[in-house]
C-alpha cells in the first residue's frame, strides 16, 4: 500500500486510510481518564471517584497550551510546506517542540503552587480536599509531558507519520491500562495509583516523540537548531487558540456543571455526570480525530493554492461526520445502560440517573462533530481568530448560558438537555461563518 503525502488527492478511501490512525490515537489518548475512572471507582470507593472527577479539569485546562502548539504550529507548518519551503517549516516545528517543553515547566510549577486554593475556591473541603490534593499533586507532576504528547499528535501527521503516532498513543494508552491495574487494582494504591499510572503513560506519550524527531527519520519534520522566532510563535498561538480555548472551556465548563449537579442532585449527580464524560471522551474522540487528521491536508493544499481540492476535502468531510453522527447517537442510545453499569453498577439509583441521563444526552452527538470540524477546518484555513470565535461561543457562551438557565425550567434534566442546545447553536454559527468565508477560501 503505497504511502499517503499531503500533496495527495483525497477521495473517501484516502481519507479515511489517512485519518483512521488520528481517529483511533484521539480514542486511546481519551482512554487514560476512562481508565483511572474505572478502576477508582470499583477499588477506591465512589468518594474517591468524584474526587478525581472534581479535581481533573484544573491539569487539563493547564496542559490545554498543548493543543494550542500542535494545531495552530500544524497549520503553520503544513502551510509553509505547501508553499514548498521544507527548512523554513522545521524551523518552525522545532520552535514548537522547544517551547512546548519550557511553557511545561513553568505551567507545571504555578499549577502545583495553586492546586489547594484552587480546589478549596471550587468548594473542596474535608475528604473531598485531600483526595483531590492526592490525585492533583502527582498528576501535575506530568504537566510538560502531557502537554508535549497533544502537541505531536497533530505534528506527527503533519510529518506524514499518522502510524507513528497511533503507535505512540497506544504504546502510552496500554502502559496506563497495565498500571492502573498493577497500581489500583492489585497494589491497593488507590487514587495515588491510578494518577501515577496516567503520569507514567503521559511522559511515554510526550517523551518518545522527542527522541524520534531528534534522531535521523524517514519523515518531513527534524528537530534542528531554531532561533527566536517571535512572528511565528504568534502566529502559531493566534491559529490554535480555538483550540486552546476549547480545551480549557471544557473543563471549566465541566466545573459549572458540577456546581449545578450537587446544587439539583447532590454528589450522585457529580457522579453520574463523570459517567458522562469518560463515554463522551471516546465518542467526541472520534470526531477530534478525524478534524485532527483531515487538518494538515487542508493546510497543505490551502498554502499550495489549490481549491479544487479544498471543495472536495469539505464535501466529503461533511458526510462523513453526518455518518459518524448517526452512528454515535445510535451507539449513545443502544450502549448508555451497559456503560453505566460498568461504572456504577454497584449503586441502583446512581445507576437509573445515569442510565436516564444517556438517554438524553446521546442527542447531542448529531451536532458535535460538525462543531468540532468546523471549528478545525477555519484553524487548517491559518484563519484562528474565526475558529476561535466559534470556540468561544460553543462552549463559554452556548454551553454556559444553557447549564445556568435550563434546569431552572427542566430540573435535572435540563442539566442533560443543555449540551444538546448549545452544540445546536454552535452548528448554527458555524454554518454562517462557512457562507460568509467561502469566496475568501475558495472551498465552495
Amino acid at each position: 500500500m503505497s504511502r499517503i503525502q499531503l500533496s495527495d488527492h483525497f477521495g473517501f478511501s484516502r481519507l479515511f486510510r489517512f485519518t483512521f490512525p488520528s481517529i483511533v490515537m484521539m480514542i486511546f489518548t481519551s482512554i487514560y481518564g476512562i481508565v483511572d475512572g474505572f478502576f477508582v471507582s470499583n477499588f477506591a470507593g465512589e468518594a474517591a471517584f468524584v474526587a478525581v472527577n472534581f479535581i481533573i479539569p484544573y491539569p487539563l485546562i493547564l496542559g490545554a497550551v498543548g493543543f494550542m502548539f500542535g494545531s495552530g504550529g500544524s497549520a503553520l507548518i503544513a502551510r509553509t510546506l505547501g508553499e514548498g519551503d521544507r527548512q523554513k517549516a522545521n524551523r518552525i516545528f522545532s520552535l514548537i517542540v522547544y517551547t512546548s517543553i519550557i511553557s511545561g515547566v513553568v505551567i507545571m510549577i504555578v499549577g502545583l503552587l495553586l492546586l489547594r486554593p484552587v480546589a478549596i475556591f471550587l468548594g473542596a473541603s474535608g475528604d473531598l480536599l485531600t483526595d483531590s490534593l492526592r490525585y492533583g499533586n502527582i498528576i501535575l507532576l506530568a504537566i510538560p509531558a502531557y502537554i508535549l504528547q497533544f502537541a505531536f499528535q497533530s505534528l506527527f501527521i503533519t510529518a506524514e507519520k499518522p502510524r507513528l503516532a497511533l503507535v505512540v498513543t497506544v504504546a502510552a494508552g496500554v502502559a496506563n491500562m497495565v498500571l492502573d491495574a498493577l497500581l489500583v487494582g492489585i497494589i491497593p494504591l488507590g487514587i495515588e495509583g491510578a494518577a501515577i499510572a496516567t503520569a507514567i503513560s503521559q511522559y511515554i506519550g510526550g517523551v518518545v516523540p522527542v527522541i524520534y524527531f531528534l534522531c535521523p527519520n524517514s519523515s518531513l519534520l527534524r528537530l534542528t537548531g531554531t532561533g527566536p522566532d517571535i512572528r511565528s510563535l504568534i502566529r502559531v498561538c493566534v491559529n490554535g487558540s480555538s483550540e486552546l480555548m476549547s480545551n480549557i472551556s471544557m473543563p471549566a465548563v465541566s466545573m459549572i456543571y458540577n456546581a449545578q449537579l450537587l446544587l439539583y442532585a447532590g454528589e450522585n449527580g457529580v457522579a453520574a455526570y463523570g459517567v458522562l464524560m469518560y463515554v463522551c471522551m471516546i465518542f467526541i474522540a472520534i470526531f477530534i480525530g478525524y478534524s485532527v487528521g483531515i487538518a494538515p491536508v487542508v493546510s497543505y493544499h490551502y498554502g499550495a493554492d489549490n481549491k479544487k481540492e479544498l471543495k472536495s476535502l469539505l464535501s466529503k468531510s461533511a458526510i462523513i461526520i453526518g455518518a459518524f453522527s448517526v452512528l454515535m447517537f445510535i451507539a449513545g442510545e443502544l450502549l448508555g445502560t451497559p456503560f453505566s453499569m460498568l461504572f456504577v453498577g454497584y449503586d441502583t439509583e446512581l445507576l437509573e440517573m445515569t442510565s436516564h441521563a444517556f438517554s438524553i444526552f446521546s442527542f447531542s452527538f448529531l451536532f458535535t462533530g460538525y462543531a468540532i470540524f468546523f471549528s478545525g477546518f477555519f484553524t487548517a484555513l491559518n484563519d484562528g481568530v474565526t475558529s476561535a470565535i466559534i470556540s468561544f461561543m460553543r462552549t463559554l457562551v452556548f454551553q454556559v448560558a444553557s447549564v445556568l438557565i435550563l434546569p431552572m425550567i427542566f430540573k435535572l434534566d435540563g442539566i442533560w438537555i443543555s449540551l444538546i442546545v448549545a452544540e445546536l447553536m454552535a452548528v448554527v454559527v458555524s454554518l454562517i461563518f462557512l457562507f460568509v468565508k467561502k469566496n475568501k477560501y475558495g472551498y465552495m
